[in-house]
């Protein structure tokens, strides 16, 4: 088994790429294109600002700069940053935002990430502008 090393990614979907299906990876996975389906990671998913995702994730870590549709569970945290826009439920004990993403969702940050509807709820709407 081939070993990645601290800080490279492992996973590489380009802006002019399509994908459908399982994402599963260690390490650390950038998606700058368009991926539907369900995301499995051990490690960081970064989701590009010109990224369209339509999927169920589970990881370590997301950050979130792209357009995502869908729940997110990670067991460290969740960053959206400018211009992200999410639209899902989203569990984890650290959640952090910057001035100016949309999210559109419920949030649930405990002390283990659970399943992204369940949890005490704290119910965020952004408006466009």
């Amino acid at each position: 088994m081939a070993k990645h090393r601290e800080g490279e990614v492992t996973v590489f979907l380009g802006a002019d790429s399509a994908l459908e299906g399982l994402l599963n990876f260690k390490g650390q996975a950038r998606l700058d294109g368009r991926f539907t389906g369900r995301i499995e990671g051990q490690g960081t998913l970064f989701i590009g600002p010109q990224a369209q995702v339509e999927a169920e994730v589970n990881s370590t870590r997301v950050v979130i700069s792209g357009n995502l549709v869908g729940n997110v569970q990670a067991s460290e945290r969740i960053e959206l940053k400018a211009p992200g826009k999410l639209k899902g439920n989203i569990s984890s004990p650290l959640v952090v935002m910057d001035e100016g993403v949309l999210f559109e969702g419920h949030c649930s940050m405990t002390g283990e990430a659970g399943p992204a509807s369940t949890g005490n709820k704290i119910t965020l709407l952004a408006a466009k502008g």
